[in-house]
């Protein structure tokens, strides 16, 4: 098993026991394409309870700051230094002794800055910037920074490389064209679970190979600025000119590794706002993400990724907030690419379809944990999402302290649901929830509604539900069911919800 999987492991555990030796440790990573010449960011594991955590933070042996997440981005380091940093959970003990971890690492040494005015860029919403910032892209040496300063600077599709920074100052947009012919020539992506040729994004890096290697490493997009598409204007002249699949993302990352994007405002895209495919050690992280007027606007997609990690974003959406993919029916079950290893915590949701597995998952998805999460006014809450006509698998899910409106698993979906069959109906197993609040949950339909598959060996099994609220008079639905249990889950009052249960065997409730 690599070490990232290995960590992320580590982190998703829901019992501190089982993730460290001695008990009293707690398990830091650096968050995979966080580490540069003045900031890092690091993520450790939790000791799950009801409980809210304080953890001190020092570096160096002097006391730092102090925080109830259990992530922190440092600032203002010092490049090509080392730095020791210790984690002690104040709130929390195993046999009376505090729960500590540390980290050691080293700073990147300092890289050259390529300002884009340099290279003739304008702020002038009428000028183009494409060449002037694709310049500065290229003349940019390895740990080098292009630095994109205040103001608005219009653009068509820009190619990153590995080994370099996109800085998008506080104050600065970098804002997407509005003109399909800045987006061209097409190219190899994947869009709905199909590869295929589409506009490109305004962002892109990498190059989409489902058997290659990673082409692109090393790379963070951040500063505190905002990254704005061209909208709907741009995504209807895509569909116009070329079909609704044709549509390029906002930011698209292809057979990429080690990339942070962060501390951001990302609006305005002509589809799904950031996607990556065939990619893994994926950070995303303090993003603030609206497109809740976007046709599609998908806030987060990994597919066919591993080891994801998204954590202190905001989402106001016109779709999924976050949605998992993997590829569809025969061609993303033959390609067999799963999604593993996402870890989400931390977010809120503030409007959009909600936090979707699916329904593109035909490559297979495991081991997704979102916890300490919070839901505004979501369509669908938590969703796990496919059809039988899929195949793969959706396996290992976890949901952990998190405010919901509602939890919900289709075996059926009335869209995006052309194309042949894969050879086999996919298969649900292996859900958690606990400790979740759906007190505020609409009562016009079941709060929670799982469904599996009546194709034999494909029903949902082995689920677990426990500590969760529901609101008054709420109905739990369960449909082609196995082993499905329910510990302590009741009303607001107290009382038990109201069960409809067809098809199933081995409910506990």
């Amino acid at each position: 098993m690599k070490k990232i999987s290995l960590l992320f492991l580590l982190l998703a555990t829901a019992s501190i026991q089982a993730i460290a030796s001695p008990l009293n440790k707690l398990t830091i990573l650096i968050a995979p394409g966080s580490l540069s010449e003045n900031t890092v960011t690091i993520l450790w594991s939790k000791l799950e309870s009801n409980n809210i955590h304080l953890y001190n933070i020092s570096i160096n042996g002097r006391k730092f700051s102090s925080t109830t997440k259990t992530n922190f981005t440092f600032n203002n380091l010092s490049p090509n230094t080392w730095y020791t940093i210790k984690i002690v959970e104040k709130k929390s003990s195993y046999n009376n002794q505090a729960i500590t971890g540390t980290i050691k690492f080293k700073t990147t040494a300092r890289g050259k800055i390529y300002n884009i005015l340099d290279f003739g860029a304008k702020n002038d919403s009428s000028f183009s910037n494409t060449h002037a910032i694709q310049a500065a892209i290229d003349a940019c040496t390895e740990g080098g920074t292009v630095y994109i300063p205040k103001g608005i600077f219009v653009s068509g599709a820009l190619f990153l490389k590995s080994n370099m920074t996109l800085y998008i100052e506080q104050g600065a947009t970098l804002k997407g064209s509005t003109e399909i012919a800045d987006y061209e020539p097409m190219i190899l992506n994947r869009f709905e679970g199909w590869e295929m040729e589409t506009y490109a994004s305004l962002i892109n890096a990498g190059r989409l190979n489902h058997n290659g290697v990673y082409n692109i490493r090393n790379l963070r997009i951040t500063g505190g600025g905002t990254i704005s598409g061209g909208g709907g204007k741009l995504g209807d002249a895509m569909i116009k000119a070329k079909g609704l699949r044709s549509r390029g993302r906002l930011i698209c990352l292809m057979n990429c590794q080690d990339v942070c994007i962060s501390n951001l405002t990302i609006t305005e895209p002509p589809s799904w706002t950031i996607h990556y495919i065939y990619s893994n050690n994926i950070t995303c992280h303090d993003l603030n993400i609206n497109t809740f007027h976007i046709r599609n606007g998908d806030g987060i997609d990994p597919d066919s990724s591993t080891d994801a990690y998204i954590f202190n974003c905001t989402f106001d959406t016109g779709d999924d907030c976050i949605a998992i993919k993997s590829g569809k029916n025969p061609e993303g079950y033959y390609i067999a690419k799963p999604t593993q290893h996402v870890y989400i915590t931390d977010c809120d949701f503030k409007r959009g379809h909600g936090i979707s597995i699916g329904s593109e998952m035909s490559g297979g998805v495991s081991d997704v944990v979102v916890k300490d999460c919070k839901a505004g006014n979501l369509l669908h809450g938590f969703q796990i999402k496919g059809t039988k006509e899929r195949g793969g698998y959706v396996k290992n899910i976890t949901v952990i302290n998190c405010q919901l409106l509602q939890i919900t698993v289709f075996s059926a979906v009335n869209y995006n649901n052309d194309g042949k069959a894969a050879p086999e109906a996919p298969v649900f197993s292996n859900f958690t929830f606990k400790r979740l609040d759906l007190s505020k949950a609409n009562t016009n339909n079941p709060v929670i509604d799982i469904n599996g598959f009546s194709v034999p060996l494909h029903q949902l099994k082995n689920v677990i539900f426990e500590n969760i609220v529901l609101p008054e008079n709420a109905k739990v639905k369960l449909t082609e069911a196995q082993a499905v249990t329910f510990k302590n889950v009741t009303t607001v009052s107290g009382l038990k919800p109201g069960y409809i249960i067809n098809n199933c065997s081995d409910i506990i409730n």
